[in-house]
């Protein structure tokens, strides 16, 4: 029988212009399964064609952003390789939406569920949250270019070689997020930040975005290549520990 709580969903909010993303497995502290990386794909997809929907907020239910990753998919048979066939078109659709994406994190944000908020243009953190990019074999995503490009290098390097959790406020203080939010208020202030940008022309601000991240995209795919396949040869070396050339 199926585990209940292994159904992956991503829930829908519209609030006026703003479209708010709901990852919502919280039982399973939205860990991500190729069932979920398909389902926010569709949702991000949607959005970007929508015209009425000018700023997507994404954010996670119950006391978790995203735990990244389900272990127990990884470790069933042909867990890792159905998880690698999804997983790279969200990447490119997550490197290349157009419009502005915010990111609340309202609690635990690990792994993917770290490096995922790379991808957002603007990120809002509750202040009780936590962000740790444990690679136990190797950074993914395109988060050995785009980490630095946030944070710079020091820090970057911090983060990933030590895998050591950013606080709140250390995440607003090395520019990974934008805003502090009090204590279950990340989704509310985060609402307030996409209003304030959906105030303006919708073709105005897909302009600026394309301006912000010209050639993010191309070079996300080109990092990403690289990382999957550091992830391969440490796969070949060490056994399949971690991910094996897919988060």
């Amino acid at each position: 029988m199926r585990d209940p709580g292994s159904a992956y969903a991503v829930s829908l909010e519209d609030h006026d212009h703003v479209r708010v993303l709901i990852l919502d497995r919280p039982t399973k502290l939205n860990a991500f399964t190729a069932e979920g990386y398909r389902a926010l794909k569709d949702r991000l997809d949607a959005a970007a064609s929508e015209r009425h929907v000018s700023v997507c907020v994404l954010t996670g239910r119950g006391r978790a952003f995203s735990a990244g990753v389900d272990l127990d998919e990884m470790s069933r048979p042909g867990g890792s390789a159905e998880l690698g066939v999804d997983f790279d078109p969200l990447l490119e659709c997550l490197a290349s939406f157009p419009k502005p994406l915010v990111a609340a994190v309202n609690g635990l944000a690990v792994g993917f569920g770290a490096t995922l908020l790379l991808h957002c243009d603007l990120v809002v953190v509750d202040e009780e949250a936590e962000i740790r990019m444990p690679f136990g074999t190797c950074a993914e995503a395109g988060s050995s270019w785009l980490l630095p490009r946030r944070v710079g290098p020091q820090q970057a390097s911090w983060m990933m070689l030590s895998g050591s959790a950013l606080s709140a406020d250390q995440a607003v203080a090395t520019g990974f997020a934008l805003a502090r939010a009090d204590p279950g208020r990340a989704l509310a202030d985060a609402l307030t930040v996409a209003a304030a940008l959906a105030a303006h022309d919708v073709d105005a601000l897909v302009a600026n975005k394309a301006l912000l991240r010209e050639g993010v995209a191309p070079r996300v795919a080109e990092v990403w290549r690289r990382e999957k396949a550091a992830m391969a040869e440490m796969a070949r070396k060490l056994g399949p520990i971690g991910w094996s050339a897919s988060p």
